[in-house]
């Protein structure tokens, strides 16, 4: 039997690929904002419907570069525990403290309800996620950012395509990021974005992540946060599939849908597009989430444990504040294979061995 990821990265036709490092090849141009990358930008902000859109290295340096277009380079940034590392590494990398707010059992992503509890004199942003696409409560997240005075960031890694109230979710907030690694449904090897509605914060972005460089003249302190010409091409290519890469995956996820048992908990998803980028599940206890992973890997299919471990329990995190719900949902969510090659048989075979081994978990 074939070995079962989590996830499989798509790879488009060769020669669609090669057709754009032949111009490449030609142009002799590699990186440092070229022909290319320019073109992916215009390209993907039409696709998404967003303005103001930068293309860097990888989602980590957006989250960095989101905090330092904003001026926020000390202080507390209110987060959520649920998360990837890199949205409390990005966070603690710019020498900022994360306070971590717990989440709405749900939908995973913050819970705007508990926000303002934890905003002090020293609170200078909210920084939250978006889980699994699933969207945060944008409309009270925004107003309690407007009454405090606080900066709102978001981390928008899982939500290429995915829509809500008739636009983007890339359009909210004064930062939205996006990552394009490879485990992503959209990705282009490595990458991300910065998006911002703010014209004045989106050139500041523009030279931060290119050292600060504008022209010959060092204006301000900045990185390189740059991508290649070779990303770009990646992304070009694959932005033609996306749409059937999108739907591929809805099939997939509406098969495990009407073949997992009812006792298995799902996110409860109010989007109007999704983008199936994730299949995660929740079981009632750890030992029977780790009865099932076990018998996954038995049958050679590597679920992973998104998210794991809840972040305000990361040992470098000092004095952090509990998250009870979080910190429950951590240790029971498991995220099953979901790519568009993903065959109808091998679907029901992950449901029969998850469903076995969740009864057998009781």
């Amino acid at each position: 039997m074939t070995r079962i990821n989590v996830t499989k990265s798509f790879l488009p036709p060769l020669e669609e690929y090669e057709a754009y490092l032949k111009r490449i090849w030609d142009n002799g141009w590699l990186t440092n904002q070229g022909p290319l990358l320019k073109e992916f930008e215009a390209e993907t902000s039409k696709y998404l419907h967003v303005t103001n859109f930068h293309f860097v290295a990888n989602g980590t340096l957006a989250l960095q570069l989101a905090l330092n277009a904003l001026d926020i380079t000390e202080g507390e940034v209110i987060t959520t525990p649920f998360s990837f590392v890199a949205t409390t590494s990005a966070i603690l990398w710019e020498r900022c403290t994360p306070v971590f707010v717990d989440i709405e059992p749900e939908t995973f992503c913050i819970d705007p309800e508990k926000i303002e509890a934890a905003i002090t004199d020293k609170t200078k942003a909210i920084m939250a996620v978006h889980v699994f696409g699933f969207p945060c409560n944008v409309e009270k997240i925004q107003k309690i950012a407007e009454k405090h005075n606080l900066k709102v960031i978001y981390d928008a890694a899982h939500t290429f395509g995915v829509e809500s109230g008739g636009k983007s979710l890339l359009n909210h907030g004064d930062i939205s990021i996006c990552s394009f690694h490879a485990t992503k449904l959209f990705h282009t090897v490595e990458g991300g974005c910065v998006i911002t509605p703010h014209k004045s914060v989106s050139d500041k972005v523009e030279l931060i992540k290119r050292f600060g460089f504008d022209g010959d003249d060092h204006s301000m302190l900045g990185i390189n946060a740059k991508a290649s010409e070779m990303h770009a091409a990646m992304g070009l290519v694959n932005l033609k599939h996306v749409d059937t890469i999108i739907g591929q995956r809805k099939k997939v996820a509406e098969l495990y849908d009407a073949q997992l048992s009812d006792n298995i908990t799902r996110p409860s998803i109010r989007v109007e597009k999704h983008n199936y980028g994730y299949y995660p599940v929740v079981f009632k206890d750890e030992a029977t989430l780790k009865n099932v992973v076990n018998a996954l890997e038995a049958e050679d299919i590597y679920p992973r444990r998104y998210f794991y471990p809840s972040l305000n329990r990361l040992p470098y995190i000092q004095d952090a504040q509990s998250c009870p719900i979080a910190e429950d949902i951590t240790v029971r969510i498991l995220c099953l294979p979901l790519y568009a090659e993903l065959s109808p048989e091998d679907v029901e075979r992950i449901c029969n061995i998850v469903n076995r081994s969740e009864q057998h978990g009781k």
